[in-house]
């Protein structure tokens, strides 16, 4: 991770300074005092160049909002290693998604610059992640960025995923990209990237007037069931008896812009049948009264049975939201704004680093949550011996993980005596 120019420190001290903090990170560090866990016990016998948590306070608290931008290129630039060594990103054929989302982060006081209260009514900062995943890998981290807590979702949203479209295929990736994204997304400009950058998109629309037009126009024997909660499928007739039912219907959008931002692509909706009736707004036509319609706007190469469950897989996105949760993010550590941005790209890339570790250690653990890759490989007893100017652990004997553990520590290049 290449870093020039910080406030207290440039070049190597820097680099040294930010990946102790990743590495404090990786072994479940959620606050600066928390990346003492390095220094603690046997470990200074095992690592050397470890900073002390006050020294990292110092270091963080230091960032200009030109150093964080700076430290996000780095670790964009940094990920794409990891994925070009390990195979975290699969660079064949498959179909890759790239999910852009965001999340208010609660936090206590009005001490830290930068939290307001949002659309979640409750006191937080707002940030913003993408991540890039096939049918066969665990979401991984290419971009993140820190808002203030009052920050629309999609503010920012268009620079954020040209930045991450740029890593995705810096990372060797020519397969076919889909971006996925909730209605908070649905805008003329994040449609402009992803056509300007060769990608197809799959964005989540809300019902209003235009969109509850062109729903009124598909005809009833357009609707097609899907497999859906509840679903049952009938072998005479050959279809899913359900609740739930999909069609399509060419659309055009943003025709309020100036020509050419103008996109047609289909419109795919969902609609499932209301619980409560009853609870349909004043005024909707008896259509709206019966069902509640999901709509997507997508030009996705996927036929409508494909298309539309495919585009519900990207609340898996939410899964890493609460693994960096779990984490790093247990909670912004301090009351500066650039420090707690620094902090977010710094415990993406400890995110990744883990996954990646996990990937290299075996199957069973690819796919993996971090906290229990981190559990299983990463915080494990062992004691150290010295002979031979040489340092050997012995690690718990009949360990379960022991076979993926040398796995990993083989192919990162280590030698292991146990």
């Amino acid at each position: 991770m290449k870093l020039t120019g910080a406030k207290n420190g440039a070049g190597t001290a820097a680099e040294a300074k930010a990946l102790s903090i990743v590495g404090g990170m990786v072994a479940g560090a959620d606050s600066v005092d928390d990346l003492d866990v390095l220094r603690h016990g046997g470990l200074p016998r095992l690592f050397g160049g470890v900073r002390a948590p006050s020294t990292l306070g110092t270091f963080l608290r230091a960032f200009t909002w030109g150093h964080v931008r700076q430290l996000e290129s780095a670790a964009r630039a940094f990920t794409c290693n990891p994925a070009a060594h390990t195979g975290l990103v699969p660079a064949g054929d498959e179909v890759v998604f790239v999910d852009i989302d965001s999340k208010v982060k609660q936090v206590y006081g009005p001490a830290k610059r930068g939290a307001s209260f949002g659309y979640t009514k409750q006191r937080g900062l707002h940030f913003q992640i993408v991540t890039v995943k096939t049918g066969t890998c665990a979401p991984v981290i290419v971009a993140t960025r820190l808002r203030k807590g009052s920050a629309g979702s999609g503010k920012g949203a268009a620079s954020l995923l040209r930045e991450a479209l740029s890593t995705v295929r810096a990372m060797g990736i020519t397969a076919q990209i889909i971006v996925r994204a909730d209605s908070a997304y649905f805008s003329h400009t994040v449609v402009e990237v992803c056509r300007k950058a060769g990608a197809r998109f799959s964005l989540a629309v809300a019902v209003r007037r235009k969109i509850r037009e062109a729903i009124t126009a598909i005809p009833e024997d357009a609707w097609t069931p899907i497999k859906y909660a509840a679903a049952v499928w009938d072998d005479q007739e050959e279809r899913w008896i359900s609740d739930a039912e999909i069609a399509e219907v060419p659309f055009t959008a943003f025709t309020s812009k100036k020509k050419a931002f103008h996109a047609t692509a289909r419109l795919i909706v969902r609609r499932v049948k209301r619980l409560n009736p009853k609870s349909v707004p004043e005024g909707q036509a008896e259509l709206f009264a019966v069902w509640r319609h999901h709509v997507i706007f997508t030009d996705s190469p996927f036929v409508l049975a494909q298309a539309e469950p495919m585009h519900r897989e990207h609340a898996q996105v939410e899964q890493v939201f609460a693994d960096l949760e779990d984490s790093a993010l247990a909670h912004p550590p301090s009351g500066k704004f650039t420090a707690n941005a620094a902090w977010l790209t710094l415990a993406a890339t400890a995110y990744n680093l883990t996954l990646a570790a996990g990937h290299l250690a075996s199957v069973f653990h690819a796919r993996d949550r971090t906290g229990t890759i981190r559990r299983h490989l990463i915080n494990i007893p062992a004691r150290i011996a010295t002979g031979a100017r040489r340092l050997t652990l012995h690690l718990p004997q009949r360990w379960r993980w022991a076979d993926d553990f040398t796995d990993l520590w083989t192919a990162t290049g280590q030698r292991m005596v146990t």
